[in-house]
């Protein structure tokens, strides 16, 4: 085999497709948010990032910055090792019993990414629960849908917030096989909920667990930032709960949330949790106080639906095809990726709007679109200028409005 041959066929398909990945080199000096600086061809210049998912801004939060710089000097830059070999710091355990009382549970467990915490703990119920039976969101995340096709269980698919559809598929299995329900609370390309009321009842009549991701809600949903689940008044009824410290909580690393069992029995038997290094102390004392702060922030939380609110009236007043929601995620649907990629260049490049095109494997295929998100430090001459941008960037590439079927492309 050429082996050289064949990833430049497989990257030339990509691109002839349109889904080949470019990277924008994008820094983010505190003083300057929502402003960056992008460096391109030797070049530096500043834009204005409406993609980020730092979605309260904590990661340059001065109090979040002094906790993790001041640990950093105390006790260096790395853990030491896994967690079973001298990689469990006071830091670390600190953290996850204040992540277990954010979502009211006996337990939590840190991984390096929500993705790795996702993909290791389903690895891990559907490798060792025998006859284990998954039902997974068809709209789940993709660290959801690997580690339940690494596990080898049963999977079946059900139709986006279909809970009659969910229903149907639990009523044709064993009733006496072990089951789980898989699914998120807030799917993060639309920014829709799911019906939790409504899939935690379904899982109490077949006696089904459930795993619920909120990496996009915690923070951000419910009393003190805790969640959905906490919101809807069902956390007590979720099994085990995802979430992640790069969102919300400006760091990086993921975790699970449950009862002191499940949280013993992934520790012990999860390799993706056993023979990975741990987070650095200074990133885990950094997550510390951003939960502390974000515990108190109801106005950031304000701050941040009430600037997605005016978002949607701009957009809705120049007629831009999004998605309607409540959420503090907009979707603006362009359905063409390489319509998509046009959109995004021309905004950072004419305009210095940066607004990352998502397409697929992110989204389903001509569901191309961009993901815009504001943040407590957008202002309202910020989104103002912003929609002003993307209706120029639309009428020039005569793009549709909304109730206009037709696409068409001025080159």
């Amino acid at each position: 085999m050429k082996y050289s041959a064949f990833f430049k066929k497989e990257l030339n398909k990509l691109k002839d497709e349109g889904l080949y990945r470019d990277f924008r080199e994008i820094d983010r000096p505190i003083k300057k948010f929502p402003k960056a600086d992008e460096f391109k061809n030797n070049k530096e210049r500043d834009v204005e990032v409406w993609c980020s998912n730092d979605y309260l801004n904590m990661s340059q939060h001065p109090e979040v910055v002094n906790e993790t710089v001041k640990t950093l000097l105390e006790i260096g830059t790395g853990s030491g090792g896994t967690r079973n070999i001298s990689g469990t710091s006071s830091f670390h355990t600190s953290l996850e019993n204040k992540l277990a009382n954010l979502h009211n549970k006996e337990n939590a467990l840190l991984f390096s990414s929500a993705y790795t915490a996702n993909q290791s703990t389903l690895w891990t119920l559907g490798k060792k629960i025998k006859n284990l039976e998954i039902f997974s969101d068809e709209l789940n995340h993709a660290s959801l849908i690997q580690g339940i096709k690494n596990s080898g269980a049963s999977c079946n698919i059900f139709q986006h917030n279909d809970v009659d559809h969910l229903e149907s598929l639990l009523q044709t299995t064993d009733p006496n096989h072990p089951k789980l329900i898989v699914f998120e609370s807030l799917y993060s390309m639309e920014g829709i909920r799911s019906p939790i009321i409504k899939i935690v009842e379904i899982a109490k009549k077949y006696n089904a667990m459930t795993y619920l991701d909120e990496v996009h809600s915690v923070g951000l949903y419910g009393e003190k930032g805790k969640g959905i689940a906490v919101e809807m008044k069902v956390d007590q009824d979720i099994d085990i709960i995802n979430g992640t410290l790069a969102k919300a909580f400006g760091q990086m690393g993921g975790y699970i949330a449950a009862s002191n069992e499940i949280i013993d029995y992934i520790r012990s038997f999860s390799p993706g949790f056993i023979f990975t290094t741990s987070i650095c102390p200074s990133i885990a004392a950094g997550a510390n106080k951003a939960i502390e702060i974000v515990s108190l922030a109801d106005q950031l939380r304000i701050k941040i639906h009430d600037n997605a609110s005016t978002m949607r009236q701009l957009l809705e007043s120049i007629a831009i095809p999004y998605i309607d929601t409540n959420s503090h995620i907009i979707a603006v649907m362009i359905n063409d990726p390489f319509l998509c990629k046009k959109v995004s260049e021309k905004l950072i490049d004419d305009h210095g709007i940066y607004a990352q095109p998502i397409f697929y494997p992110t989204v389903p295929k001509g569901l191309e679109r961009l993901r815009i998100t504001v943040t407590p430090k957008h202002r309202k001459e910020h989104i103002e200028n912003m929609v002003k941008c993307l209706d120029k960037v639309w009428s020039n590439l005569s793009l549709p409005r909304k109730n206009s079927t037709q696409l068409q492309v001025n080159n």
